[in-house]
């Protein structure tokens, strides 16, 4: 006989080992709790009506562009939706009024909101009924991964495991705003334009990252830099397997890059405080921090296939994916003089231009994408997929960095480096340290190495057969640490930028690359090795940094 536990659904466990362990992957598992959770769940409301507002109520509904989470905050250590009547996934009323009164002008508050005064309560005029998601969202994967790598990424290792979530993926949410007063059609127009507003910087949590972002009217954005990207390259999975796009991934990229250009000029305390001014974070006791900025990412033209991998006469499917275009903003999270705007926006500038010239966004991002510069490498599927490839669209070519000779690669890293240095004494008022952090990928002179040649085509990659096969006789840097290999990162990153060059007609696109490598160097003889071939007459590589 099951003990008594045993029949009380998963969501009314104790989060506890043996009971239910919804937070964590669990190792060797078939199937995960959280998936259990997640079937409980759904097949509990299958049968239950879509939440249906009253008739008094005006409603209007959005799109959430890619995932939507709430924080119901009912177990400890798990990340899961709000919950109401009939086990509907919510967004409450008075989340909804907090929002709105934030957005409202003040001389509307009162009538709209209520007040109070000399200690008595005075409501407002309108009743927030929440947001309830379209049927759609119990057809959709639910259980969603957060996965922290930063410190294993670029400081000296660190945790990096994967922990779960609970989120709604694309659903449309319908939102019920009454009035006890009967109100003009035009003023229910202004009513939803506040709500707008107070939408545009997303709903729920981990907005900052991505999630709870609203399809609008992006000029309703709080916009400091918007860019125009496409990509190609491997996509996320999910704990079921499945393959998918994950916005949060250029948030994850920028806050690393910030970090790493930061560990270069000052000390690790300074640049971790700077960083969290900059993307938010967790501040020990202190609780977490709001970041400045955060993204909003819109994926116009994305497309989701497998990548079928052989090994040993076993298949299995790989997610990848293309994006044809996509629009990327980064975005206030609350407000900023027009002076920080401005300091943002070109510290921002050279941030995406520093991501895009020496790597990409994503799992494999610091490998160029093999299926363009190496197809040889993946005839017969017995190869597994390796890298991305990221490049700025047309309407964004003001970012793309020329390249009339690698001198101006040089002259650009130079220039952020500077921009570095300004930022942490002029902009922040902190200090520089000459030393710099001990981070294994802090971006410092005496830390790094860019080495570059210009390729004629995307044929004409010479360092992808560094990676996978003898550099020289005898010589070869395969499964080394300076490569890296299963759960070591590696300290070299490979990049294929595509040349345009300035004539005097204006910017030329050509069909070169500038193929450039960043390496941070270890003591291992290898590596000593590799440097010195690339620094000898049998390579076109040139060092520029």
């Amino acid at each position: 006989m099951k003990d008594a536990y045993e029949r009380v659904p998963l969501m009314f466990r104790s989060q506890i080992q043996s009971r239910s362990q919804i937070q964590r992957l669990i190792p060797k598992a078939e199937i995960q709790d959280a998936e259990n959770w997640a079937d409980e769940w759904v097949e509990a409301v299958a049968d239950s009506q879509d939440y249906q507002f009253s008739s008094k109520v005006e409603t209007k509904s959005y799109q959430i562009t890619w995932r939507f989470i709430t924080n119901s905050g009912q177990d400890e250590g798990v990340i899961r939706p709000v919950i109401g009547a009939k086990g509907f996934p919510y967004f409450p009323g008075s989340s909804m009024k907090g929002a709105f009164w934030r957005s409202c002008p003040r001389s509307k508050r009162e009538r709209y909101c209520g007040y109070e005064s000399e200690g008595e309560s005075h409501p407002g005029i309108l009743r927030f009924h929440g947001g309830y998601p379209d049927a759609d969202w119990s057809n959709q994967d639910i259980v969603d991964v957060v996965h922290p790598q930063e410190d294993w990424q670029l400081k000296s290792g660190g945790n990096h495991s994967a922990f779960i979530q609970i989120s709604l993926y694309q659903p449309e949410l319908t939102f019920g705003i009454s009035s006890k007063e009967k109100l003009s059609t035009e003023e229910w127009e202004k009513i939803w334009r506040i709500w707008e507003k107070a939408i545009a910087q997303g709903l729920g949590t981990r907005v900052s990252a991505g999630y709870g972002q609203v399809k609008l009217d992006r000029t309703q954005l709080n916009s400091i830099v918007s860019v125009n990207l496409k990509g190609q390259g491997l996509a996320s999975q999910l704990i079921n397997k499945e393959g998918e796009f994950r916005a949060n991934m250029f948030k994850a990229s920028l806050r690393g890059h910030t970090l790493r250009l930061l560990g270069g000029v000052t000390d690790a305390d300074t640049a971790e405080r700077i960083t969290k001014k900059l993307w938010g974070g967790f501040a020990g006791r202190n609780g977490a921090v709001v970041g400045e900025l955060g993204i909003v990412f819109d994926s116009i033209d994305l497309e989701l296939d497998d990548f079928t991998y052989t090994p040993n006469q076993n298949p299995f499917d790989i997610p990848i994916y293309e994006l044809n275009q996509g629009k990327l903003d980064i975005v206030a999270m609350g407000k900023v003089t027009d002076k920080r705007k401005q300091n943002l926006e070109r510290f921002l500038k050279n941030l995406l231009q520093f991501s895009l010239l020496l790597g990409g966004f994503g799992k494999s991002w610091r490998r160029v994408d093999h299926r363009i510069f190496f197809p040889d490498y993946l005839e017969n599927g017995n190869k597994p997929m390796i890298g991305c490839h990221w490049e700025f669209l047309k309407s964004s070519t003001a970012l793309h960095i020329c390249v009339n000779e690698l001198a101006d690669i040089t002259a650009f890293l130079d220039a952020v480096h500077n921009n570095i240095k300004n930022w942490v004494t002029k902009v922040s008022k902190e200090q520089l340290n000459p030393n710099g952090t001990n981070w294994r990928e802090a971006f410092k002179k005496n830390n790094v190495q860019v080495w570059g040649r210009i390729a004629e085509d995307k044929e004409d990659s010479e360092a992808i057969y560094f990676f996978h096969e003898e550099y020289k006789q005898d010589r070869t840097i395969q499964r080394s640490i300076l490569t890296g290999k299963m759960g070591q990162i590696g300290r070299i990153w490979h990049r294929m930028y595509p040349r345009k060059i300035t004539t005097e007609k204006g910017v030329k696109i050509t069909r070169e690359y500038v193929e450039l490598l960043t390496i941070f160097p270890d003591n291992s003889q290898k590596t000593k090795d590799f440097l010195q071939y690339l620094g000898s007459n049998s390579s076109e590589f040139q060092r520029l940094w």
